[in-house]
């Protein structure tokens, strides 16, 4: 029997071919620069609000284990370590991986990065993490549910796992391959598969038949006026699910 993989070659290949841009706010990842902002706010929020601590603290995410699955070149796993938590960032492509260590060294941050995909860590039984998050990945690898599976494989119960990917809308066709791609060009041709895009359904219910249980589907949406993204109740185009696996049940009490 063929053993289910995760990573898509070609779209491997793509994002390495533009590794030195990842931290260029001005390249070919200029839009995932202006989003990063929002996006690393709702998550600060809720993974604040999760695990009860005050989200004005420097360092709210202290003592927490974090898995940053398609980590590209640390665009998320180095806001997140500042915030105090133990980040391991995982990316197949080796180039997008040498491109992070590179950045963390000159920042001085603390991210353990690694050139794996997440079913070797979960083969490999790496100790699960606290939390997962999987950002604008899901659309680019082979098996989306596998993928799925297998990074909430790692959360440990009480942890939360969340997923931000774009809709296959007819209005996300429009707004992030159409005019992102060949009329406002904000990213470079080719750059996304509508036909990858998932519906939140194709998310949740993965994460659902693994054992986690979906708490909040937020949206964020784009001001072409103010140049600006927020978040926003338009799940249309990009999305973030939340979700977390439940703590074990407390053992029946024992009869005398």
């Amino acid at each position: 029997m063929t053993q289910s993989r995760t990573i898509d070659d070609q779209e491997v290949e793509k994002f390495a071919a533009m590794a030195e841009e990842w931290w260029d706010p001005f390249g070919k990842f200029k839009p995932l620069h202006k989003f990063n902002p929002v996006r690393l706010a709702a998550l600060r929020d809720r993974l604040c609000a999760h695990f009860g601590r005050d989200r004005f603290q420097k360092r709210p995410l202290e003592g927490l284990r974090l898995l940053d699955i398609g980590c590209g070149g640390g665009l998320v796993s180095e806001p997140m370590a500042r915030l105090g938590a133990e980040v391991v960032g995982i990316d197949p492509a080796d180039r997008n991986i040498k491109i992070a260590e590179a950045h963390r060294r000159e920042s001085g941050v603390n991210v353990d990065y690694r050139t794996v995909t997440v079913e070797r860590l979960v083969a490999e039984k790496e100790p699960p993490f606290d939390i997962v998050l999987s950002l604008e990945a899901v659309e680019h690898v082979a098996d989306p549910a596998y993928f799925l599976s297998q990074g909430a494989a790692l959360v440990r119960p009480g942890g939360l796992m969340a997923v931000a990917t774009l809709n296959r809308t007819l209005k996300s066709l429009l707004t992030a391959k159409i005019a992102a791609e060949y009329i406002l060009r904000w990213l470079p041709a080719g750059t996304h598969d509508p036909r990858k895009f998932l519906k939140p359904a194709e998310i949740a219910g993965p994460l659902r038949q693994a054992g986690l249980t979906v708490t909040e589907e937020v949206g964020f949406s784009y001001n072409p006026l103010f140049d600006s993204w927020r978040e926003s109740d338009d799940l249309e185009v990009n999305y973030l699910v939340v979700a977390h696996r439940p703590e074990a049940a407390d053992p029946p009490a024992s009869r005398s």
